[in-house]
């Protein structure tokens, strides 16, 4: 039996006694996902750091309501509004934000672009050894393996102390962009046959504008596009501290573990499809959808079509309109909001207004599908990946890299809800798993059946 086949077999016997019936779960009253029979999270934590309101419970049932996202308490549309009406980047100030507990000052938020621009820079030889000699062809595994070897250049990798896990934090906040940036590059030139362009990160224009910088071979990008970016990163940075991914942070740094292993545990949640890899998704639902239905612009055949998809009767055949519907948020994401509104500003440059019709008219037909199927008083609003990925297509911006992208956002959050773990609650995350086998007796080797 050669290698594949002995696997094949292997599996059939790993797929038979790795089966709990759903009847177990039902009768213990497991909380699948922890979450609540009401579809509410099960509460494992406090924080400080972000809040996600999409709905109020009465009488144990949830009641629907405009959704709204605080960073440390304050709403984050009103973050955005106040960066750029001031014509600046938010970013940096929204990382300062989360973690430090409040917004900087002028002097405060310039040292702290200063440090992220001192620390872009990957140490010496990395880029030769970790990234070019051994690139992947997939950016989120690149930056996994990269932040785990950040661990050996770190002269004091281990303590927990929060000096130090501060100074791990930033580094890595700084060091996110040029790792996936270097990343692609090699991927697109090892893999795709690419020319290779590796340009050095630049100091004084912040954290979106270095990633278009670095990305592109020709250095170049607008002034709408820079600004488009950097609110897909200000948005992305955090989303309350049960999401997959943050609370995998959460769970590992309650171990005591090092900066980095918890990071690469982070990543490793992000990379998984129904996380960071939604907007990608997206992308597929729309190209389907382009291929399938003659008249984009007939809302009748548009809707049709979108109601073959919910039925699974096309498309990946799961049942799913991806781009809609949210966890928490019922009536709107208020992500999706602003995201929408730079999409258009962004598609009248482009040249893309047909495409953003086409996203626009998803939205508001797949509402109307709902309310048919479900009842008037049902609430499905656009989550933040229906336009995230539609932005980044319009910014000529490789899929390769849209997940990456959503983690340059949110190591800061994550690295804010690691330092609130640290300080607040040094337990051990320990949950319950009930075993449903029953005992069996050991049996000697020579007496055990082959079938």
């Amino acid at each position: 039996m050669n290698e594949n086949e002995a696997i094949k077999e292997f599996s059939k016997l790993a797929l038979k006694n790795n089966h709990i019936p759903q009847k177990y779960y039902d009768k213990y009253a497991v909380k699948q996902g922890l979450r609540n029979s009401n579809g509410t999270g099960v509460l494992v934590g406090l924080t400080d750091i972000g809040s996600v309101q999409g709905y109020s419970m009465n009488k144990g049932k949830k009641i629907p309501k405009e959704g709204k996202l605080y960073y440390r308490g304050i709403d984050i549309e009103k973050i955005v509004e106040g960066f750029q009406v001031e014509n600046r980047g938010g970013y940096e100030e929204t990382a300062f934000l989360l973690l430090f507990g409040r917004l900087p000052n002028k002097r405060e938020l310039e040292e702290f672009n200063e440090l992220l621009d001192q620390c872009r820079y990957l140490p010496d030889g990395f880029t030769e050894n970790m990234i070019l000699k051994i690139p992947s062809k997939d950016i989120m595994n690149k930056l996994q393996r990269s932040v785990l070897v950040l661990y050996s250049h770190d002269y004091n990798p281990d303590s927990i102390t929060i000096d130090n896990v501060l100074r791990q934090s930033i580094q890595l906040m700084a060091r996110f962009p040029t790792i996936i940036s270097y990343g692609y590059q090699a991927k697109a030139h090892y893999f795709n046959k690419d020319s290779l362009f590796i340009h050095s990160p630049k100091s004084r224009i912040g954290t979106a504008q270095n990633i278009l910088h670095m990305i592109r071979s020709d250095n170049k990008y607008t002034k709408t596009e820079a600004e488009a970016l950097d609110l897909c990163l200000v948005i992305h940075a955090e989303h309350g501290g049960g999401n997959n991914s943050t609370f995998a942070t959460h769970v590992v740094s309650s171990s005591g573990t090092d900066t980095y292993s918890t990071m690469a545990a982070a990543i490793g949640s992000l990379k998984g499809p129904k996380h960071g890899g939604a907007n990608l998704k997206v992308l597929r639902m729309i190209e389907n959808i382009k291929e399938n239905v003659p008249n984009l612009k007939d809302r009748g055949q548009l809707k049709d079509y979108l109601l073959k998809i919910l039925k699974g009767e096309v498309f990946n055949k799961e049942g799913l309109i991806y781009g809609m519907g949210h966890a928490v948020y019922t009536i709107s994401d208020p992500r999706a909001k602003l995201l929408k509104k730079k999409a258009h500003k962004l598609a009248l440059e482009k040249n893309k207004m047909e495409e953003y019709n086409l996203y626009s008219s998803i939205e508001s037909l797949s509402k109307e599908l709902f309310k048919e199927l479900k009842g008037h008083d049902f609430e499905i609003c656009a989550n933040v990946d229906l336009y995230s990925g539609f932005i980044y297509e319009m910014l000529n911006i490789p899929a390769d890299l849209y997940t990456p992208l959503f983690a340059c956002a949110r190591i800061a959050g994550w690295c804010a809800h690691r330092i609130e773990q640290i300080v607040s609650d040094q337990k051990i995350m320990r949950p319950a798993y009930m075993s449903v086998k029953e005992n069996s007796s050991y049996v000697s080797l020579y007496d055990r059946s082959t079938i």
